[in-house]
């Protein structure tokens, strides 16, 4: 987990007297996770946050951001061109959803409006990876900018809107979401039982980055004036209205809150022979994990084969989201490529891969992995993105 990070003013002990400039009492609110017993922040509000002045239900936006899986005939590999997904829609209503379970969603996005409300997802932390565009996050916690290569890691329960900034974004906008159903978070492997990440995690406190300040709202209650927060929770989204901005916090204290590490920052672990993918391992979520392919050195054994080695995916799917480079394995690769090899049936490399790997010292592909160990589902989105050649890739290649 990120470390302990205080923004703002708060009072010298917990659920103690602090008072605004005018006299009146702060509002306090606990932002924690399992009751009270898991990692949590405290913020303190110039107006209570639980003053809702009306509340409608959101139908067409529950159906859309609720997968419905499209049965296969067959289990196979695809291979999913995300390419040139349509651009459109703010940060929220642009997400395609491609492939999900009971524990993930994953998703594109290609977004170009701003958000007319703010939003809450209650029910699922979420990951963005920037693979192009810069903005920022504005949340209840304070701003966090964002640029291409960061992921940004929101935990269920944050407020937010996304501000893009299309003058420093040429190409637009286009992101990888991930919707977990419990936290996302760094390995256990990789932190002591203080929480510190220890010597041989390929990135450690400095390279990770929580909100860089607060919004100045300090406002009292006006009864003509309306600020809307969509709340996804209990498998439905709900709009609740309210007179005081929800970012009108003075300060917060704690372990709990919005943050980024960029890709860029993950320092690879190699070794004299191929190393497994879980050394590239980033995140851990429930029942899955994410890893990042970043440039690195191959391996350096003199005979060592730097290309992966043929593998049967028999307990996990394995997704790959291309980003940018050359990456060694496979062929007819593009930017913004999606590899889905599923549980049960053995891949690899491209035929000619392992030979041609031979001799070589590095690489520089950059590409996001996530690994599930319960099976996926693919929704119409996505097969309109499959190319159905692509189980027969192998085959064809080595004719």
């Amino acid at each position: 987990m990120p470390p302990y990070m205080k923004m703002g003013q708060v009072p010298h002990k917990r659920h103690t007297i602090f008072r605004r400039p005018d006299g009146k009492l702060y509002t306090e609110e606990l932002f924690g996770v399992e009751g009270f017993s898991g990692i949590a922040s405290l913020l303190y509000h110039y107006n209570p946050p639980v003053r809702a002045t009306k509340i409608r239900p959101c139908p067409e936006m529950t159906t859309a951001l609720t997968p419905v899986a499209v049965p296969e005939e067959v289990q196979r590999h695809h291979h999913l061109k995300t390419l040139n997904v349509p651009q459109g829609g703010n940060p929220i209503t642009a997400r395609r959803i491609l492939m999900f379970n009971n524990d993930v969603r994953i998703a594109v996005a290609r977004p170009t409006e701003a958000m007319p409300y703010f939003y809450r997802n209650s029910q699922a932390d979420e990951m963005y990876f920037i693979h192009e565009g810069r903005g920022t996050f504005l949340t209840n916690f304070g701003t966090l900018p964002y640029e291409e290569g960061d992921y940004v890691i929101l935990p269920h329960g944050t407020t937010y809107q996304v501000e893009m900034d299309g003058a420093a974004s040429p190409n637009g906008q286009r992101w990888l979401v991930t919707e977990a159903s419990g936290r996302i978070e760094v390995p256990k492997r990789y932190r002591n039982e203080y929480g510190q990440l220890l010597e041989h995690s390929p990135f450690c406190e400095r390279d990770l980055s929580g909100p860089t300040e607060l919004p100045s709202v300090a406002e009292e209650p006006v009864e003509e004036r309306e600020y809307e927060v969509v709340v996804r929770a209990g498998g439905l989204v709900t709009a609740y209205f309210y007179q005081t901005h929800p970012f009108d916090v003075a300060g917060w204290d704690g372990y709990l809150y919005p943050w980024k590490f960029n890709i860029r920052d993950f320092e690879p672990i190699t070794g004299r022979i191929h190393q497994p993918p879980t050394v590239h391992q980033t995140f851990q979520g429930p029942n899955f994990v994410v890893c990042s392919f970043v440039p690195r050195k191959f391996d350096y054994h003199p005979e060592g084969i730097p290309a992966p080695y043929n593998h049967s995916n028999i307990d996990s799917e394995e997704m790959i989201y291309y980003v940018n480079g050359n990456f060694m394995s496979r062929k007819g690769i593009e930017l913004g490529s999606i590899t889905m090899h599923p549980h049960g049936i053995p891949h690899g490399p491209a035929p000619g891969a392992a030979e041609g790997s031979i001799g070589k010292e590095a690489t520089e592909e950059l590409a996001v992995m996530i690994d599930t160990f319960h099976p996926l589902h693919y929704t119409a989105a996505a097969l309109e993105l499959d190319d159905p050649s692509y189980p027969f890739s192998w085959y064809e290649q080595s004719k």
